[in-house]
């Protein structure tokens, strides 16, 4: 079973360099921020990746447990939700301030909490390491280890300790090749649950992987019309009797571990609500980690045809970006619509898993070339000469040539575009990567010269 990839949670008080650092491991100043009602507007969320070792990083709001204030009490609830379903807890103390009593408070809870922890002074540049770490030796979580999170000392150093028991990409992507991974996602109660009982027979009974731990999702195989599939359920398979009365459980770290695990990915939006700025961030978070996707519209059946072209204009507006993804108007409750979704499903899997011949690659990229070359930069063109196959799910493509520093943006969107449509990869998002390099001939070119 593969295990699900691991998250990274820094807690600590408020301005202690969470977030400094968190741009720093996610290389991004743009992140995820769960807007749900009830989550914290501070709490962010990033793809990190230290050697083959990726995941989440949580940053979560500054923790100030001694505040009676509404939004802070419900700051630090969530700040523990992340807590207990992270797999590795990183808490920021400031080596400027030093030990300071709401750092004893925090420390007390995470003791109490059971959970491994690493304690990381941060903004140690300049200091000596062995007296700016003696003074919270008192906190009782260890061992602690001095950074500079805005100049990167130490944090490189302290990443490989800290990912080190997570498992590797390579052993997760021979894992994915086996059979479909389908993960399901979506806000509270848009019939996530009723969609997975749906797929696998709502009388099956279920077994959870871990009794007793929020941390993992649930890993159900099934098969359906001769194929096996695994679905990752983060919302808690049930029957179908009790779907409408329970309240399903939001959790952020459970839905952005379930899409870095699946190959495929249904959203399910739900046609009686507006398409929410919840479902925009997640379905970034999908397009980030280049997961094949299907969308699923529930409770299509329960809507009239004002409500259906409402959320059809609704999701071409919010989701302009999915144009790549087959969308489906399905009942989960009453199974229409199922089949073909699995379908998408299938086909999708299939793309992800493309395999691409280079010589068909370089004569699409010469045609594409052909058709719209790429701006000149001051008194330089790009050229672009090959392409190749550098990865699958998503399909990664190659290319190489000279001066392609300057290749803007939206050329590279182009040739992913022609890239998609020429091999017919719908349901995957396609990526380019360009690859500046020696010609491989040209020495050999200069020897006949001579």
């Amino acid at each position: 079973m593969l295990k699900h990839h691991a998250s990274v949670v820094l807690v600590g008080r408020p301005n202690v360099g969470k977030s400094t650092l968190f741009n720093r491991l996610t290389r991004s100043r743009a992140a995820l921020v769960a807007a749900e009602p009830g989550l914290t507007r501070d709490r962010h969320y990033g793809h990190a990746r230290i050697g083959d070792k990726s995941f989440i990083v949580v940053d979560t709001g500054g923790l100030e447990p001694a505040s009676d204030d509404g939004l802070r009490h419900q700051m630090a609830k969530q700040t523990m939700q992340a807590v207990d379903e992270g797999d590795a807890i990183i808490f920021m103390v400031d080596a400027r301030v030093g030990l300071t009593a709401q750092d004893t408070v925090i420390a007390g809870q995470l003791r109490r909490r059971g959970r491994d922890v690493w304690l990381v002074v941060n903004k140690a540049e300049g200091f000596d390491a062995d007296i700016v770490l003696s003074e919270f030796h008192e906190l009782g979580l260890g061992e602690a280890t001095a950074i500079s999170a805005s100049h990167g000392e130490g944090v490189r150093d302290l990443m490989e300790k800290v990912a080190k028991p997570f498992g590797g990409e390579q052993d997760a992507a021979a894992e994915r090749e086996e059979q479909p991974r389908i993960a399901i996602v979506g806000r509270p109660n848009v019939g996530k649950s009723t969609l997975v009982n749906a797929l696998i027979g709502e009388e099956r009974m279920i077994a959870l992987d871990s009794p007793g731990t929020t941390r993992d999702s649930i890993y159900v195989e099934f098969e359906r019309k001769g194929r096996k599939y695994t679905v990752i359920d983060t919302a808690g398979v049930r029957r179908r009797a009790r779907v409408d009365q329970a309240i399903e459980k939001f959790s952020v770290i459970k839905t952005l571990q379930a899409i870095e695990d699946a190959n495929v990915v249904i959203l399910v939006l739900d046609a009686m609500q507006e398409v929410a700025d919840q479902d925009a961030n997640v379905a970034d978070f999908i397009l980030e980690g280049g997961r094949a996707l299907v969308v699923a519209v529930n409770k299509w059946d329960a809507s009239d045809s004002t409500g259906r072209e409402r959320i059809k204009r609704e999701y071409a507006r919010k989701l302009p970006f999915l144009g790549f993804a087959n969308v489906h108007y399905i009942s989960a409750s009453s199974g229409s619509g199922v089949n073909g979704l699995m379908r998408s499903v299938d086909s999708a899997f299939a793309a992800a898993m493309s395999s691409l011949p280079t010589p068909k690659l370089t004569r699409v990229l010469q045609a594409a070339v052909e058709r719209q070359a790429p701006p000149r930069s001051g008194y330089t063109r790009p050229k672009l000469r090959y392409a190749h196959q550098g990865g699958m799910n998503p399909p990664l493509i190659v290319v190489h040539g000279n001066s392609l520093g300057s290749v803007s943006e939206r050329y590279r969107r182009y040739l992913e575009r022609v890239f998609m449509e020429a091999f017919k990869l719908r349901g995957t998002p396609v990526k380019v990567m360009f690859k500046q390099g020696k010609n491989p001939f040209e020495s050999r070119r200069n020897r006949s010269r001579h």
